[in-house]
């Protein structure tokens, strides 16, 4: 069953959610039909004490982070949510909830950023991760102790072999071993409309509001949704301490791009299939979920709505994957995903360079794959600008 696309309290599909602001979310004299940017650090108190103001410092909140926050929540179905500035800082925000001595159970295809900071709290924060194929349900319990698991981090896809991990079968099987256990997803790839972890099982989902959520790199934002409270106020008390929470003008913007998210993920979602039927039929060995060649099809049609838009494929040789992304003219040369353009790269070379070439090699991570990023733009564009590519390198097309 994928999921649903209507929300629990208003039976409304997601994407008219997502165009539609709660009007209470935040008190406007004025009734803007934009809500206002509070770019202010610091609020008027009516008493000696501080008391009686909803807000204070904007460290520690401000009204048009409010505002984002309580619309993310409705949309990802979670009890509350969180902005941050970066995703990188709502992973860290949420390893602050791993204790010394205890351990992470980690995906061994993941974000180059993400293998970097968990390298960092093993090395630094004496917290055990280990790193194994979330593909196999069976390897991540064996890795599972009901004393020492503190955090489960998933992805799927998983960033840029785009494997699929059963997030409702693995968040079970993890509540019922380790109780004390957070299952977490980075479900940055698929979008809150494509995919809603918080309703598979998992406690924790983040995004990297940088990229579908904003959808036009014009800002860094990190997003946190919680299913439950008790979760939620721990992360709050990390979040105020350390004073991570997204500034009032990236609160605007992240809120301003999330209402066209709807609209961009279905164009750039059909441009993906389009381009993975073209590179399949040329022989390129492609991930894709979309596609119904891949084993994992069924499965990821079982947890998410469509397969997104990012794809990656395999041409054998490093050399000639060079010469493609070179030679490509709308497909810019840029880590990251989601925006409204479309983006190409060689992880091995960018996104996960940090990551140690023998780490790589052991994982399995190809040095010639090429990973793309699909765009809004019209998909003969950008299969002819690909083609053109591929013969610039050399390849025969079949058109």
């Amino acid at each position: 069953m994928a999921v649903d696309t209507t929300t629990s309290k208003t039976g409304y599909h997601l994407a008219t959610e997502l165009v539609h602001i709660d009007s209470d979310a935040v008190k406007d004299n004025y009734n803007a039909a934009s809500v206002p940017i509070y770019q202010t650090a610091t609020f008027k108190q009516n008493s000696a004490d501080g008391s009686g103001g909803e807000y204070d410092y904007s460290r520690s909140g401000n009204p048009t982070r409010t505002a984002v926050e309580v619309h993310m929540a409705k949309i990802m179905k979670a009890e509350r949510a969180f902005v941050v500035s970066t995703g990188m800082t709502a992973l860290d925000v949420i390893l602050r909830l791993v204790k010394t001595g205890q351990e992470v159970i980690a995906g061994d295809d993941i974000y180059g950023g993400t293998n970097r900071l968990l390298t960092y709290v093993s090395q630094f924060n004496g917290v055990k991760v280990h790193n194994v194929d979330t593909t196999d349900p069976k390897l991540v319990e064996e890795k599972l102790d009901p004393i020492k698991t503190r955090l489960v981090l998933l992805e799927s896809p998983t960033n840029p072999l785009i494997k699929i991990a059963d997030i409702r079968t693995i968040a079970a099987r993890v509540h019922e071993v380790c109780p004390s256990a957070l299952v977490v997803v980075d479900n940055t790839m698929m979008s809150p409309y494509l995919q809603n972890t918080l309703e598979l099982g998992a406690d924790i989902e983040y995004h990297s509001g940088t990229k579908y959520l904003s959808g036009h790199h014009d800002l860094m934002a990190g997003v946190i949704g919680c299913r439950e409270q008790s979760v939620a106020d721990s992360l709050y008390f990390v979040i105020n301490a350390s004073g991570s929470g997204l500034g009032p003008f990236d609160s605007w913007l992240l809120l301003r791009g999330v209402k066209t998210l709807g609209i961009r993920m279905e164009k750039q979602q059909s441009n993906a299939i389009e381009i993975a039927d073209f590179l399949e039929a040329q022989g390129l060995k492609v991930h894709y979920p979309g596609l119904k060649s891949n084993p994992q099809y069924e499965l990821h049609k079982s947890l998410s709505s469509g397969p997104g838009a990012v794809l990656s494929f395999e041409t054998g040789d490093v050399g000639l994957s060079e010469r493609i992304v070179e030679s490509a003219r709308l497909w810019g040369i840029s880590v990251s995903f989601g925006c409204v353009n479309s983006l190409i790269s060689m992880p091995c070379k960018m996104s996960h360079a940090s990551i140690p070439a023998e780490i790589r090699k052991q994982r399995h991570l190809p040095e010639d794959l090429i990973r793309l990023c699909v765009g809004i733009e019209h998909p003969e564009d950008l299969i002819n600008d690909l083609a053109r590519a591929l013969e610039v390198a050399g390849l025969k097309v079949k058109r």
